[in-house]
């Protein structure tokens, strides 16, 4: 994502995958270092993180278990 501004960040980041949005938060670190951006960045990333370990949680405990997830 060029020109990283407010407006574009929000525009699509709910768009990107975790591994972008990691991209992302590593070359802002690198470069322009915009504290609320950075922040941004971090809190999507970490909602992506955990959606990913959870449905691997409970892949394997569905897996071991013979059953359907049920969601919450």
């Amino acid at each position: 994502m060029q020109n990283l501004t407010w407006k574009t960040l929000n525009d699509q980041l709910a768009d990107l995958t975790e591994t972008e949005v990691k991209d992302l938060l590593e070359e802002e670190m690198r470069h322009a270092r915009r504290s609320t951006i950075l922040v941004r960045l971090h809190q999507r990333f970490t909602v992506l993180r955990m959606l990913r370990e959870r449905a691997a949680i409970m892949e394997m405990i569905n897996e071991s278990a013979g059953t359907i997830s049920t969601s919450r």
